[in-house]
């Protein structure tokens, strides 16, 4: 698993009792594995198809730093599925787990599409090559 994110748990992501509220948490992981899927797939058009049962482990509190880690598992003929996990970054001690997320690759049509890869990348994110995203995509200046 690599935990890319982080984040600083501040007052107003608290719920009534005081701990991280689970809907911002939950916000956070759909947006990182949407970035996740954009990149793996080499699509800016992904879209989140499915979560799993999310299991709550432990809570987090104001001041806390956390971290999300996702791993592809596998790669369907439109789809994209990972694992998601988030824990504090100074203790390690698991915040939640989901077992599957899965995003799915869409067309112009708004409709899936295939995406033509089989298997994960980690030696280079694919950046989505649309005109529309290549305009916005400035690279690295290696800096």
């Amino acid at each position: 698993m690599v935990f890319r994110s982080r984040r600083w748990v501040r007052p107003e992501d608290l719920n009534a009792n005081g701990t991280l509220f689970g809907g911002s948490l939950l916000r956070w992981i759909d947006e990182e594995a949407a970035i996740y899927a954009i990149l793996q797939m080499g699509n800016s058009r992904a879209v989140t198809k499915y979560i799993s049962e999310i299991n709550f482990v432990s809570s987090a509190q104001q001041g806390d730093l956390i971290e999300m880690g996702l791993r592809a598992t596998a790669f369907g003929r439109t789809s994209l599925t990972m694992r998601a996990e988030v824990r504090n970054m100074i203790t390690r001690r698991s915040i939640l787990t989901i077992e599957k997320i899965v995003f799915v690759n869409i067309g112009d049509d708004g409709r899936p599409t295939p995406h033509g890869f089989t298997e994960i990348t980690y030696s280079r994110d694919r950046i989505p090559t649309s005109a529309e995203m290549r305009k916005a995509y400035v690279p690295p200046t290696g800096r």
